[in-house]
């Protein structure tokens, strides 16, 4: 007897071994042996035990008598009890399975005779395909969910396990859940049972203990397949918790923080969903269209899936067609990923109606997604958004995959600066996919290629962009080569610093007689507000005098500089990076003609302001001024007393968080407008470039100016989100019908290289329209 009972305490020292980690639990082969020896009168009750249990299961599951009896599965086992227990209380409806061959086979035998009517399946309680959907009333878990659930090894096998709970449960059925109530396990079994389920915990009583121990939960969900999110409710007071301290916090924890993100779901947050969500009705029905829905979720990050995404879910709003697709998929690559049109709500709808698909999925990625290729993302996506499509699953449509991409063939970076005022600045040279047609009949034969410069914090926005040429090469025109050589050759050069603009012989340099980006074609066009007066101005031989607020690569000025050479320019400029970088690589020069100044660019128009009038008042005979009109171009500059006659609002947005790339918000404030107008001269030109996704701020900014300026006219690029606002304070103004004959008088004045680059500004002049 001495050596049995040895035996027997070694046999359960063994198995007390085998209990040690979980990595144990999810291996068969140490269940079998751990079950081997035990022996088949030993049982291993998992927490509470029948006494404690009998009265709040036997509550839950109903009458035993009921027809049809309730139909219970208990998962995992083992050689608990607990399912013999509720056979002798009158269920007999009862189906246990267990992965462990050697204890179905113990229990089996140990219940054939008294309990003919229970059965037994070896089976995996992760997959038990087996068993149809909506096979049971009750299923009762004592311990098996915790026995997945190691922190270490993750949440795969409990997900796996509660999507089978749910989809062997019937309607109405009850999933009841015997647990340590682990902040882990909650973490999986409460959103697992979110929606279309009732939820309420219940404390198990304990036996009697001098010292306080680890207490078994009772976690109980009801199956009702609706869409509104439920309290978890539970029947004790968190005090009274005869239990562990730590356990007792921790599952106070789970319940406060589950049922307010509850109640976020209710109040309808802005929350992520998760397929799983969807699929079980928290936005209703998502094989039917639901237009002008939009809500934001969660796809993969499991099983099978390599990533996680975040993605928009949004369906066409009414009247948005005719659509070419069913469903469609919209990848946002992670430097665009932050821009107004993807992340704002009212950009997301923009792109629905471009990407004509009457449900588009727009998914955003990130740096986890950095090192995978799009195939790689595509074939990850497929499947999921294949779950998400509207529509009957026999229709087999396939799902177009489209992408916010730039069209660009080839680029090189060429440098990268840091300014405390700009952050991360990069300059480019780059070659696209397809060029405007524009450029293949000026340069038919020419490689073109292009240099930009872009801010880290907002890349999807190319803040100046010049076509590189080789020297000479713009030259072509007949008529006016050798004065184009002479005008080449009598550019002044900032020595020691012309990297890589103005390298001598046939290298790349920027060709500062054609404007590559549109707003600027259109800002230029916008002159023809004004051309009978800069007509007037050149043909005694005056000069114009123009601001330009925010040099950017200076490609704007140099342009004025050199086509217009009666306009007289002073740029203002925040950041003196901005300067060298325009002097370094894009060719800018300054002259007496051109000046810098870096200064605020609020700060110098005030200024400037004020010394017009005083300018006015230093009037003594006729238009005589006394007042000293020279400048100085250092930090401290100041603006000088005459009034401007065209004044450029050119400047980027730190904060685009209202929808307005460009200007800064304080430049379009009603009092600096009204600053603006009293800086201008009788006949004198506001311009305003306008980056903005969003109507609400165009419409902002539209009704400040129409209250400030008499006259107010805007150019809307098709091909851009620039609008470009022109003011005038004169009280007379160009008819519509003048347009014409205007812009023909401007393009007389502009001295241009190629009489092509006059006609795209001609035609931009004819989309002008007039808002006041």
């Amino acid at each position: 007897m001495g050596k049995k009972k040895k035996n027997q305490s070694s046999s359960s020292s063994s198995a007390t071994d085998l209990l040690q980690t979980l990595g144990d639990f999810t291996s068969k082969e140490n269940w079998d042996k751990f079950f081997t020896i035990r022996g088949i009168g030993d049982s291993f009750e998992w927490y509470a035990e029948w006494p404690q249990l009998r009265d709040p299961l036997i509550s839950l599951i109903g009458a035993p008598t009921s027809s049809p009896p309730p139909q219970i599965l208990v998962p995992g086992c083992g050689n608990s009890r607990l399912s013999e227990h509720l056979y002798d209380a009158g269920f007999h409806g009862i189906t246990n399975v267990d992965f462990s061959k050697v204890v179905i086979s113990d229990m089996l035998r140990r219940n054939v005779r008294d309990r003919s009517d229970m059965r037994w399946r070896v089976m995996d309680m992760t997959s038990m395909q087996v068993f149809m959907d909506e096979t049971f009333d009750v299923i009762l878990d004592k311990g098996g969910l915790d026995a997945l659930m190691e922190p270490e090894l993750g949440h795969k096998l409990g997900n796996q396990y509660l999507s089978e709970v749910k989809r062997l449960l019937k309607s109405g059925g009850k999933f009841v859940c015997l647990t340590l109530a682990e902040s882990h396990v909650l973490g999986l079994l409460f959103p697992k049972f979110r929606f279309g389920w009732k939820m309420s915990v219940h404390a198990i009583p304990q036996k009697s203990s001098s010292e306080p121990s680890l207490q078994t939960f009772m976690v109980v969900a009801d199956k009702e397949n609706s869409s509104v999110v439920l309290q978890v409710t539970s029947s004790f007071d968190h005090s009274s918790l005869d239990c562990n301290k730590n356990q007792a916090f921790g599952i106070h924890e789970a319940l406060e923080s589950e049922n307010q993100t509850r109640r976020e779901y209710s109040h309808g947050s802005d929350i992520l969903y998760s397929l799983e969500d969807l699929q079980l009705g928290a936005k209703g029905d998502m094989k039917n269209l639901s237009p002008g829905c939009r809500f934001e979720l969660i796809l993969g990050g499991e099983g099978d899936f390599c990533f996680s995404y975040r993605a928009v879910l949004l369906d066409a709003r009414e009247n948005s067609g005719p659509f070419m697709y069913n469903c469609g998929v919209f990848i946002v690559p992670k430097t665009r990923a932050h821009e107004w049109l993807f992340s704002s709500e009212e950009g997301q709808w923009l792109v629905v109606e471009s990407s004509k698909a009457a449900r588009l999925i727009m998914v955003l990625l990130d740096t986890s997604h950095a090192s995978a290729s799009m195939d790689e993302i595509q074939k990850d996506l497929s499947p999921l958004v294949k779950q998400l499509a509207p529509g009957k699953d026999d229709q087999g449509a396939q799902i177009p995959f489209m992408m916010a991409g730039d069209g660009i063939k080839h680029r090189n970076v060429v440098h990268q600066a840091t300014s405390s005022l700009t952050g991360p600045i990069i300059v480019e040279d780059l070659v696209y996919e397809n060029v405007d047609p524009e450029f293949s009949r000026i340069w038919p034969s020419e490689d073109l290629k292009f240099r930009r410069l872009v801010f880290q914090r907002t890349q999807g926005l190319v803040q100046s962009e010049a076509l590189l040429m080789r020297d000479g090469s713009s030259h072509r025109t007949d008529v006016e080569t050798e004065r184009k050589k002479a005008s080449s050759s009598s550019k002044s050069k900032r020595k020691g610093t012309q990297r890589r603009s103005d390298d001598s012989g046939n290298q790349l340099k920027v060709y500062h007689g054609y404007l590559a980006s549109s707003y600027h074609m259109g800002i230029i066009s916008g002159f023809t507000l004004i051309s009978s007066y800069l007509e007037s101005v050149a043909s005694v031989g005056k000069s114009v005098k123009a601001v330009v607020i925010g040099l950017g690569a200076g490609l704007l000025p140099m342009f004025l500089h050199e086509c217009m050479p009666f306009v007289g320019i002073e740029a203002v400029e925040l950041d003196l990076t901005m300067l060298n970088l325009a002097e370094d690589y894009f060719g800018f020069t300054q002259d007496k003609s051109l000046k810098v100044h870096i200064t605020d660019g609020i700060k110098f128009v005030r200024e400037m302001k004020s010394s017009s009038a005083t300018d006015e008042m230093s009037v003594v005979h006729g238009n005589e001024i006394t007042s000293n009109n020279t400048r100085s171009c250092n930090g401290n500059c100041t603006a000088s007393n005459a009034r401007v006659d065209i004044l450029i609002i050119d400047v980027d947005s730190p904060d685009s968080s209202s929808g307005m790339t460009c200007p800064a918000a304080d430049f379009v404030e009603g009092s600096f407008l009204l600053t603006v107008k009293d800086a201008l001269s009788e006949q004198g030109l506001f311009i305003v470039n306008l980056v903005s996704r969003s109507q609400a701020t165009k419409d902002m900014v539209i009704s400040r100016m129409k209250m400030v300026f008499n006259h107010l006219f805007c150019l809307q690029l098709e091909e851009d989100v620039n609008l470009v606002l022109f003011g005038l304070s004169s009280e007379s103004c160009i008819k519509d019908n003048s347009f014409p004959e205007a812009a023909v008088q401007l393009g007389k004045l502009v001295k241009f290289q190629h009489l092509e680059i006059s006609q795209s500004i001609m035609d931009a002049a004819k989309k002008i329209r007039c808002l006041k």
